[in-house]
């Protein structure tokens, strides 16, 4: 089957399209005919060796979605055909700590597409018990898009972030395909919701998005305009994927009581932390990744009901998967790109 594959980690050069055999589906598996998949930046980690335990050559690809093609042993009662979107957390157990105890061993968290071959490829394999159908009138790329920063923004938000109706949210690096979707949540949920992104037309669209307030990053001093702009009070609530860079900025802009909930550090990993501003302010920092299962059907029938939407920057051929890390990597794209094989 055709693939978008790397044999060595590297930058976006080390991608290209190639032959990789046609994957079987093992015992509770479900193969599919991938009809969709988008980019993430954990496919530009992945490719740079960033994480542990890689399978070379490899193929990303943590958002699938696809039509049922064959079916693993064990696996009964879904009919081949059936228009489906992989959820791509893998390990659920590692959410609730039910690993624990003398004789079970602590399981590694995996997601598909990253411990394992993902969606940049004509035929996927996933787990069955990790199949959501797509309802008809919902496009396939709609689907791919969606899924990996729906689950992710929604777990951030309300499982670990807490968020309620009328507290004050500020969402940064908010082009970023989890937080044009986080703006979106928090804004139906009855949010304030203020944003931090970079460059005028991105601060417009992400005001189109449902943000109440948008500041260009380059341009202002936003965690002091956000201090005056609620009154010198702070906001509720922020949701951080940028790290080291705004770090200092994320816990200045929180109020008396406020959370900070990191899902990602695309500018580094080492935030410098003002530790008498946590103790004074009595501020919580709390960590997110990814979610259950019922983190990614809460937030996919969000999207399948169209109360909230991915936001799809380009639709592109498989084969052009290195010009998508290119640009994945340069930082010039506003929500997601999907390729379709």
């Amino acid at each position: 089957m055709r693939a978008a594959i790397f044999e060595q980690f590297g930058g976006p050069d080390v991608v290209h399209e190639g032959e990789m055999p046609l994957p079987e589906p093992g015992p509770g598996e479900v193969r599919l005919r991938v009809r969709a998949a988008s980019m993430n930046h954990l496919d530009l980690w992945v490719r740079r060796g960033a994480i542990p335990k890689v399978p070379l050559p490899h193929i990303g690809g943590s958002d699938v979605a696809g039509e049922v093609d064959a079916l693993g042993p064990g696996v009964a009662g879904i009919p081949p055909g059936l228009r489906v979107v992989a959820d791509p957390s893998l390990d659920y157990a590692w959410y609730e700590g039910r690993f624990s105890g003398p004789s079970l061993p602590e399981p590694e968290f995996r997601i598909l597409g990253e411990h394992t071959q993902g969606g940049f490829a004509e035929y996927c394999v996933v787990p069955a018990a990790n199949l959501v159908e797509i309802p008809e009138g919902v496009a396939f790329e709609t689907a791919a898009a969606a899924a990996l920063v729906s689950v992710t923004a929604w777990r951030a938000l309300f499982v670990r972030g807490g968020l309620r109706p009328g507290e004050r949210v500020l969402v940064t690096g908010a082009s970023g395909g989890v937080s044009t979707m986080a703006v979106q949540m928090a804004r139906l949920a009855g949010a304030e919701v203020f944003a931090v992104t970079r460059g005028p037309e991105n601060v417009a669209r992400v005001l189109e998005l449902g943000a109440h307030v948008a500041y260009d990053r380059g341009a202002t001093d936003w965690a002091k305009q956000v201090w005056l702009d609620t009154g010198k009070r702070g906001v509720d609530l922020v949701l951080d994927s940028v790290g080291e860079a705004i770090w200092p900025q994320c816990l200045r802009a929180l109020a008396v009581g406020g959370r900070l909930v990191t899902f990602g550090a695309t500018t580094g990993a080492r935030g410098e932390t003002e530790i008498r501003l946590v103790f004074w302010r009595q501020l919580s920092i709390l960590g997110s990744t990814m979610g259950t299962p019922a983190d990614f059907r809460a937030a996919m029938d969000l999207v399948f009901r169209g109360r909230i939407r991915p936001v799809i920057h380009a639709v592109l051929p498989l084969e052009d998967a290195r010009r998508a890390h290119e640009w994945l990597e340069a930082g010039e794209v506003f929500g997601k790109l999907v390729l379709v094989p």
